[in-house]
């Protein structure tokens, strides 16, 4: 099959990603986002073989880009505090009602119980979220541990602990979720100052 040069994979992420936000999860599809990237079904094939991969792509892409705009904002900043409050409030933003990113990862999750190469690709994706996070809490805290807990444990409870939060966020309605945020950014405030004393 020839490469199609009309599109890139990129531009394909971006319309499908305008379409959950307008017609919803449910409806994406190759052929929606065919038709919303004005290509045919042939050319979102080409870069997408399923569906599945498709939204993974989608997750890879807003989480990588989230990341590396967080690390890049704490080399501006200065006071590497900031990116720790700036990285819970992107995580608090992706909790909202009509935010997908953990809808599309739960999916995800799920279909990786039974596809080994989905599995191994979150796997690759939960690696590079940690090792961000370590490398950031090791420039707030110049320490490699917290409480005699190592940073690389430290940065995997806080990733499974926002994912976890969005998760129950999306299955339980009543969650307050404001009110869980509020006591989070508490805590690590707790955490962070008693580790400087």
């Amino acid at each position: 099959m020839a490469k199609p040069n009309v599109v890139t994979k990129e531009q394909l992420i971006e319309a499908a990603k305008r379409c959950i936000v307008e017609k919803g999860i449910h409806s994406l599809t190759l052929k929606s986002v065919a038709e919303g990237a004005g290509v045919t079904q042939g050319t979102v094939y080409y870069h997408f073989r399923s569906k599945d991969q498709l939204m993974l792509e989608i997750v890879e892409s807003m989480c990588t880009s989230a990341w590396h705009s967080l690390e890049s904002m704490s080399k501006q900043e200065g006071e590497n505090t900031h990116w720790i409050q700036a990285a819970l409030h992107s995580a608090h933003d992706r909790t909202t009602k009509d935010a997908y990113f953990h809808k599309l990862l739960a999916s995800l999750i799920v279909t990786g119980f039974t596809n080994e190469q989905i599995r191994q690709k979150l796997e690759k994706l939960f690696q590079f979220e940690n090792q961000v996070l370590k490398e950031q809490m090791a420039a707030v805290l110049g320490d490699h541990e917290l409480h005699g807990v190592s940073l690389e444990v430290w940065s995997v409870l806080f990733n499974a602990l926002i994912d976890g939060l969005a998760i129950q966020a999306l299955v339980a309605e009543n969650t307050d979720i404001d009110g869980l945020y509020h006591h989070l950014h508490l805590l690590v405030n707790k955490l962070l100052e008693a580790s400087r004393a």
